[in-house]
């Protein structure tokens, strides 16, 4: 793996991810990159699907709870952390915390994903509703960190995050080192920020495209226009259902992302439909989005080797019946 000089401006670098990667081995095994002919013939290109589904909270979040937690200082260990979630930064903050003994409280929207839900008390995290969308509960984060003077954790703009997750791209290059085409969802951003910084270090020539929900793309609009947009919150993929940007994982894929694809949420329902039936996989929402924008630029990627993100398989039985319902063509 080569290296390449960061900008000096910028919060996280490459040694970063590689030094996240030995912090959370102890914890974490690699996840599966699999190739599946089905989806190739679907696409029309070498298909690879990188497995964060498989993770012990099923996403791919995790990675950067892990290497958060192991650089908390004593004294927010011993007050605790909070922080904002529709699901999976959720989960993985309250698994990451149990590692370590420390207190974890979640406030997570009105409605919030129950399968989520229930996964991050397992994880003893206490879970506070609050507000309408995500947006409320990072607001209402800000009141109980003063309150209770615990360390509010953004799930975006925290550099040990935006390292810790950019892991998944340097185990898919250690298995497949020649990838034309990396395809990764983006909610917050941090997964596509550590995507960048890993595949452009590693292989320039690799092209990163990000994917976003057409029904909210706030972090699509931020990414045009070079500053900050905001926008509405129209879609049922929690974890890409962000109205304000990051700014920190935002100034990261700047230079570095090679393109951006909006997916509309029928097109996402059909690749779950597809990942269940031709790789035999669960993929919630945002993990099909990856392979939604993939279907949706299919002429671009003929015959070129492509990986696909798999961000997460925490799916809710009433999506998952929207989506087995679909009449999809033979």
């Amino acid at each position: 793996m080569s290296q390449r000089a960061s900008r000096p401006t910028e919060a996280v670098a490459f040694a970063d991810i590689l030094q996240a990667q030995k912090t959370i081995r102890p914890f974490l095994a690699p996840t599966p990159l699999y190739h599946y002919p089905s989806l190739d013939t679907l696409v029309g290109a070498e298909i690879y699907v990188k497995h964060e589904n498989y993770q012990p909270i099923g996403a791919f979040k995790v990675r950067g709870g892990i290497n958060l937690m192991a650089h908390l200082p004593q004294a927010y260990r011993d007050s605790g952390v909070v922080t904002a979630s529709t699901g999976n930064h959720g989960q993985s903050i309250a698994y990451a915390a149990q590692q370590f003994g420390v207190r974890a409280t979640i406030v997570v929207p009105e409605g919030a994903n129950p399968v989520k839900v229930a996964a991050m008390r397992s994880y003893g995290a206490e879970v506070i509703f609050h507000g309408a969308d995500f947006e409320a509960c990072k607001r209402y984060c800000s009141v109980l960190e003063a309150e209770q003077g615990m360390r509010y954790i953004n799930s975006g703009n925290e550099p040990h995050l935006i390292a810790g997750v950019g892991t998944h791209t340097l185990e898919i290059f250690t298995e497949q080192p020649h990838i034309d085409v990396l395809i990764v969802p983006l909610g917050g951003g941090s997964g596509v920020a550590g995507a960048c910084l890993a595949a452009k270090t590693i292989r320039p020539q690799t092209r990163v495209i990000a994917v976003q929900a057409s029904g909210a793309p706030a972090g699509y609009l931020t990414w045009q226009a070079r500053e900050r947009r905001t926008a509405a919150i129209d879609t049922f993929a929690a974890g890409l259902a962000t109205g304000e940007p990051f700014m920190m994982p935002q100034e990261l894929i700047w230079p570095r992302l090679d393109d951006f694809v909006l997916v509309d949420d029928q097109e996402m329902r059909i690749a779950i439909r597809h990942f269940l039936e031709k790789a035999k996989t669960l993929a919630e929402p945002a993990g099909a989005a990856p392979l939604a924008a993939a279907l949706k630029m299919r002429d671009s990627l003929q015959g070129k080797k492509v990986a696909l993100i798999l961000s997460g398989g925490n799916i809710s039985p009433a999506e998952l019946s929207e989506c087995l319902a679909l009449d999809l063509p033979a």
